[in-house]
């Protein structure tokens, strides 16, 4: 396929990547970046690599601001220890001179992760939206000094951001835990509020509070973490708890709202723990490489170390009320950890994989993504994770509730991926239920269906982590018994 990437700053090229199929090096997709220069049509390969993810032109026409995986130009971009392989979603920034063919990493040495970046018009300044552990921030580089400063936001999570052409005034939009999204007019270092347009719907919301909790791994890495409390939070209660995570490559960052939202399941009277496992990006190449060939090993011992430490500093979670959920990656984690552990009272798995050799050759992605996660590594040549880290091969060892969730139409994980470990814990007698979700993809966006959906989950929360099923069995009345003949 060939897709638009960029014009220079003149109008006079064009730049376009092609792509083709390249079975012989990862990710077995190469991209060939193009200049067409469109008055005489001449068209130029300026190169060939499967990490690139987006050209921005220099205002002088001379460069070329690229993102992409640290593999981009081969080690350029790497900052690891010996040994370890890059994560490729942790994007890097690099300045390609057009007429050398020569590129330069800026952000080896600069953690967070970088999504997206802007010129000023005068070529000195660059402007990036990063990922900054939790947090989505804005910062600065000067191009000349090679120095990065953090350019203050109202927000948590800068969701988006336009810059005029000197660089001096930005509008941006986005939230934070408590607060729903809002844009505003950056000018320097001050932002103006410009619309709220949440802000009378949740009027007379009343939110918990939520707090920072760390803890530190096995090999003494801090793990970044928050706690969402229930509004009328009160330290002599005892409450059941929810714990989110990812597990994978994804920050669970501190927006509002969302697909998971903390701050509801709060205000169900619960405390929520989300926690940010060693593979996550915004924390540093070597900290978001572990993602890389674990497949679950280190980070499912991660969240059970940090849910025992968590449930040891606060005395107010109830030990034996403690529910576990996740989605796609985080599905998958869910699956793991509940053939690994008895600490979780129940587990809620959404579009999670079971077996990691059929996802890897099914899906819209399964082997593409494979290329990031599993570097190097197949079926054949490494059955200690696509048998022994599949928690369908382990699916006796399960004795705890679950709640499996799928979109029939989920085109990222085949639905599949629930079907067989939910055949698999109905043969062993294991408490399972498994809800698809009529035409829906790997997200549940149809309303109706995300509100069922999103009541769905609650309600078996209530069920296993309060003894509260009336809703559950109204929401999924019980099946009468087969009539016995004999009788």
């Amino acid at each position: 396929s060939t897709q638009w990437a960029a014009f220079s700053t003149d109008g006079r090229t064009l730049y376009v990547t092609r792509q083709a199929d390249d079975f012989e090096h990862r990710p077995y997709i190469a991209t060939y970046l193009v200049q067409i220069h469109l008055q005489t049509l001449k068209a130029d390969t300026l190169f060939k690599s499967g990490w690139l993810t987006k050209v921005i032109p220099a205002p002088d026409g001379k460069q070329l601001l690229l993102l992409g995986g640290p593999s981009l130009f081969g080690k350029l971009g790497w900052n690891l220890p010996e040994g370890m392989i890059p994560n490729e979603f942790d994007t890097q920034a690099y300045l390609y001179d057009l007429g050398t063919g020569k590129a330069e990493c800026i952000s080896r040495e600069f953690d967070p992760d970088i999504q997206d970046a802007a010129w000023t018009a005068d070529g000195k300044t660059i402007y990036f939206r990063v990922i900054r552990g939790e947090y989505v921030k804005l910062y600065r580089y000067n191009v000349r000094k090679k120095q990065y400063s953090e350019i203050p936001t109202a927000v948590d999570v800068v969701n988006d951001v336009r810059w005029d052409r000197r660089g001096r005034i930005a509008v941006y939009w986005g939230s934070s835990v408590t607060t729903p999204p809002q844009a505003y007019v950056l000018k320097g270092t001050r932002s103006r509020l410009l619309t709220a347009p949440a802000a009378a719907d949740f009027r007379w919301v009343q939110f918990g509070k939520v707090e920072k909790w760390d803890f530190k791994n096995a090999d003494g890495v801090t793990i970044e973490g928050r706690v969402y409390y229930p509004p009328d939070f009160d330290p002599k209660k005892k409450y059941p708890c929810i714990v989110y995570y990812y597990g994978g490559v994804n920050t669970t960052v501190r927006s509002f709202g969302g697909r998971y939202p903390k701050n509801l399941f709060a205000a169900h009277d619960y405390v929520v723990y989300v926690l940010q496992p060693s593979g996550a990006t915004g924390y540093g190449q070597e900290f978001s490489a572990w993602h890389v060939n674990d497949w679950g090993k280190r980070v499912s011992e991660e969240i059970i170390q940090g849910v025992r430490q968590f449930l040891a500093a606060h005395p107010f979670v109830d030990a034996n009320r403690v529910g576990a959920i996740g989605a796609s990656y985080g599905g998958f984690m869910t699956m793991l950890l509940m053939t690994k552990t008895d600490l979780f009272a129940t587990g809620i798995a959404h579009a999670g994989i079971s077996s990691i050799s059929s996802y890897w050759g099914e899906g819209f992605w399964g082997y593409i993504y494979s290329a990031y996660s599993a570097a190097g590594s197949f079926p054949w040549n490494r059955k200690d994770i696509f048998v022994e880290r599949s928690p369908l091969f382990h699916a006796d060892k399960v004795k705890t509730p679950l709640l499996l969730l799928h979109g029939t139409a989920d085109t990222n994980v085949p639905k599949g991926e629930s079907e067989q470990f939910w055949v698999a814990l109905k043969l062993l007698g294991t408490p399972v239920e498994y809800v698809a979700i009529p035409g829906q993809d790997h997200h549940i966006v149809d309303y109706k269906k995300r509100i069922q959906w999103q009541k769905t989950i609650l309600a078996w929360f209530d069920r296993w982590l309060k003894g509260q099923p009336q809703w559950w069995e109204a929401l999924y009345p019980p099946l009468l018994s087969a009539p016995d003949n004999g009788k």
